[in-house]
């Protein structure tokens, strides 16, 4: 286990105190020890920290001045940087690291690998996986189990495939990728075409792709479709949560991330570095400027042509009673409209007859 002032060292973070404390893991300011390591990110928790029983601490230097007025602090050690919350996660992926299962290279008995399918010979593939013919599989790929792949498929290097994944025919994913349980790459997306006279709706073939980039990570049970006729593409760098519906032809730029429960209707361009809160909802045929923030809850109906603005069309939340009220109020706004044109006018004419 490294010692406070070895991560110092290793993450070029200014260390305060002296460092000696032997890390065993990272806690929360309410429940770190003497041997943890915790963070303070929002000042809104500087009385917390000041209490707590961390042996370190990963803060900035605002909040490193505030804390050693308190007089508790004098022993501890910081690690102090600009930025705690990135500090703080990429010391949590090395010791992630220590507590993860391991995959050992090779091909599971009961998995099924077809004629023709390339198999790097550092990959694991766990129980009951299926690789269908011609898909490629990159170096220090990892299935876990009941995985599928499909035709002409492919993972690039170093990505993790957990249980249940399935990643249709001809699609792509890029390198270092993370896909959680249950997630569905390349599905049809939804095409229909209205023949009223038929009484039908005559299905549009989705024959595009998903192509998804390099160091992109999918929640659990997310649907990513196909395209109808081009592709549908993740940038490199994207983060999306748990339960996003992403349809045909979306494209997604890179560094994007997107909470759980977003659902992107067709045809639909988001711009790089946008952030997109959880059950936001894009019509279709849209395009979002880069670096956009969306709170959580939005509907976005029109497309955003100004990089870096931040959008919300959330009702704040209120007793039932005076939202009744207020609702109310809003299913009149048109009358209400009307009513102001006209003493508008009523206005204009008497100000006329005035002069």
């Amino acid at each position: 286990m490294p010692t406070i002032a070895e991560l110092a060292e290793r993450y070029s973070a200014r260390l305060a105190g002296s460092g000696n404390t032997v890390v065993s893991g990272l806690a929360t300011l309410a429940e770190a020890g003497p041997s943890h390591l915790a963070f303070l990110a929002n000042p809104l928790y500087r009385n917390e920290a000041a209490t707590c029983l961390a042996g370190g601490l990963i803060i900035s230097e605002a909040d490193y001045e505030f804390l050693q007025s308190h007089p508790s602090n004098q022993s501890r050690s910081y690690l102090i940087t600009s930025n705690p919350y990135a500090l703080f996660a990429r010391i949590a992926q090395e010791f992630a690291r220590i507590s993860q299962p391991t995959f050992k290279p090779g091909i599971h008995p009961t998995a099924v690998i077809e004629t023709g399918a390339r198999i790097a010979s550092s990959a694991h593939i766990g129980p009951h996986c299926f690789v269908d013919k011609n898909a490629i599989i990159g170096e220090r790929v990892v299935l876990v189990s009941h995985v599928h792949v499909g035709e002409n498929a492919s993972i690039g290097d170093d990505s993790v495939l957990h249980p249940q994944v399935t990643l249709y025919f001809d699609c792509a994913i890029g390198a270092r990728a993370i896909i959680h349980s249950g997630t569905v790459i390349g599905s049809d997306g939804f095409g229909f075409a209205p023949d009223l006279a038929a009484g039908e709706w005559v299905k549009v073939p989705q024959t595009g792709k998903v192509l998804i980039g390099d160091d992109v990570e999918i929640g659990s049970n997310t649907s990513i479709d196909r395209g109808a006729m081009a592709n549908t593409i993740i940038e490199d760098g994207c983060k999306i949560d748990n339960l996003v519906q992403i349809a045909h032809n979306v494209h997604i730029g890179s560094l994007t991330v997107i909470a759980g429960n977003t659902a992107i209707a067709g045809s639909t361009v988001i711009g790089k570095m946008c952030m997109i809160g959880g059950s936001t909802s894009f019509s279709g045929h849209l395009k979002i400027a880069d670096r956009t923030t969306i709170s959580g809850g939005t509907t976005i109906i029109r497309s955003i042509d100004r990089p870096g603005q931040h959008y919300t069309s959330i009702f704040p939340m209120l007793p039932h009673a005076d939202w009744e009220k207020n609702a109310a109020i809003l299913r009149t706004l048109d009358k209400m409209r009307h009513k102001i044109k006209d003493l508008e006018k009523q206005l204009k004419s008497l100000t006329t007859d005035k002069k």
